[in-house]
């Protein structure tokens, strides 16, 4: 009995050997440069796994809580609108760089980042339905990443995912037309295995789609006045000033306990009392955020990840996962000059809004936002089932770990198909996983055979599934190629919860 013990305790430790040996070579394997640029983190090839902490979290709860910051408030940050390199009406040119820089976050010395056209985040890259573009990239940093543009529906070879890695010092330029309706999205790396630190440590920009019809409504539009993009991220900062990614990571998710937005501590802005636009966009590598109104108000959503819900929704609180984006209306008309009201994530303040100034004239929400078109009869459709599985090291999609050389899904092009994407619990209770799909907007059919919140009803590319649940998802390719799918805990994709479907 003993000697048995003994055999199957030299097993999982075997098992565990070969993981962590795996996780090595595949960030040695891409990571190798011969650069001269320093990274903001020792880049020795191997992962920053610390102390292999945080073998999970239960359902969606934050394992880091965020503390309020001591500091005085400070006006918002926000991302540049890049200059186009050429525009016409049909075409749009532009230049996106990654590059390591220094940022300075709080008083005292600067902390050491990468960013797109700067040194840390990236700008607004502004396209419009039906127009050609052209982005010239570049990799001046001493790793290899990609591009990935996340909620954009292009062919594969240009999507930017692990098989499109920019080696460092290199370059290359994407082409696509701009095929969907206005929305916001969001572009960020995609390297196999490096994913996690390297948006923790800047590397995160931001995609306008407009076009006619979001020209035509009547809502707030003036950049920086009444219309604010908020990209969300927890960091936890070392003695120095430092992103502390090595020795907070966890492989269920790295949390930080100082919340930035758009790079900035304990925001403010400054209004009228009118109706104030906020895109949010959950940057985090796992936190899953809650917000709300400190006073409790009813606020607006307009749009998911994928463009404008049918109608406005009114919202006392709303749930954003790794990788989500929302667009809400806060509406400060009954507030006067000198009042403050704060965007809540449960007792920690994520934006105050001063009114600076009053106005009169206030206008309503469009009562009609989109069309949606109404999904197929789910019993003429092909039905794939995923089940997402496991924490930690052992994180699985169908009890498989991500192979670049490997196909695990195939799909015709233009046809529409079930996704049936349950998110297995097990003895420890389970973990959210927020699943995100390659090249498509789809559609949320279900939760657990139930009609999904109005808030789910518009076009998604990334749904929070719970321990337990299963979500029926209809999707369509409209390009062709080899997409990913995966878990948007950032850690989780490194690691491997990671999938691939093959479009022709």
């Amino acid at each position: 009995m003993r000697k048995r013990t003994t055999m199957i305790a030299a097993l999982v430790f075997a098992v565990a050997l070969l993981i962590v040996a795996s996780v090595y070579l595949f960030s040695n394997m891409f990571n190798r440069n011969d650069s001269q640029v320093t990274m903001p983190y020792q880049n020795t090839g191997q992962a920053d796994v610390g102390g292999f902490s945080g073998m999970g979290h239960m359902g969606g709860t934050n394992t880091v809580k965020l503390v309020d910051a001591a500091t005085a408030m400070t006006k918002l940050k926000l991302p540049e609108m890049l200059a186009a390199d050429s525009e016409t009406a049909t075409e749009i040119t532009y230049t996106v760089t990654a590059q390591v820089g220094e940022t300075a976050f709080k008083a005292g010395g600067k902390t050491r980042t990468i960013g797109y056209n700067g040194s840390y985040l990236g700008p607004v890259l502004m396209v419009r339905e039906g127009q050609t573009v052209h982005i010239n990239i570049g990799n001046q940093l001493s790793e290899a990443t990609s591009f990935h543009w996340h909620g954009l529906k292009v062919p594969s070879d240009v999507d930017g995912g692990p098989h499109s890695a920019v080696a460092p010092n290199g370059t290359a330029q994407v082409d696509f037309t701009v095929k969907q309706e206005a929305a916001t999205l969001w572009f960020h790396p995609h390297a196999l295995g490096t994913t996690a630190r390297q948006i923790y440590y800047g590397l995160a920009g931001l995609i306008y789609i407009e076009d006619e019809h979001s020209d035509s409504l009547d809502l707030p539009k003036d950049y920086g006045v009444n219309d604010f993009p908020l990209v969300l991220q927890d960091r936890t900062f070392d003695a120095d000033n430092q992103f502390d990614y090595a020795h907070t990571y966890s492989a269920d998710g790295t949390f930080g306990d100082t919340l930035l937005v758009n790079g900035t501590i304990n925001p403010y802005i400054e209004v009228k009392n009118e109706k104030i636009r906020l895109r949010l966009v959950n940057g985090s590598n796992a936190r899953n955020y809650r917000f709300s109104l400190n006073d409790q108000a009813t606020f607006y959503q307009i749009a998911s990840d994928g463009g404008f819900l049918e109608s406005p929704v009114a919202m006392a609180a709303l749930a954003l996962s790794p990788g989500e984006r929302a667009e809400i209306v806060v509406d400060m008309s009954l507030h006067q000059k000198g009042d403050t009201l704060k965007l809540m994530d449960g007792s920690a303040t994520v934006l105050a809004l001063k009114v600076t100034e009053e106005i009169t004239g206030q206008t309503s929400l469009p009562e009609q936002l989109n069309t949606i078109p109404e999904a197929e009869d789910a019993a003429q459709l092909e039905v794939k089932r995923f089940t997402l599985s496991g924490m930690g090291f052992m994180v699985a999609i169908n009890g498989k770990q991500f192979d670049m050389d490997r196909i695990d899904v195939e799909q015709d092009l233009n046809k529409k198909v079930i996704w049936e994407v349950y998110n297995a619990p097990d003895m420890m209770g389970g973990m959210l996983h927020p699943f995100h799909v390659h090249g498509v907007q789809f559609k949320v059919l279900s939760r657990n055979g139930a009609a999904p919140p109005l808030n789910e009803q518009g076009w998604k590319d990334t749904i929070a599934i719970n321990p337990g649940e299963t979500v029926r998802l209809e999707i369509e390719f409209p390009e062709k190629g080899v997409f990913m799918y995966h878990c948007h805990i950032l850690e989780h994709e490194d690691i491997g919860m990671m999938g691939q479907v093959s479009v022709e």
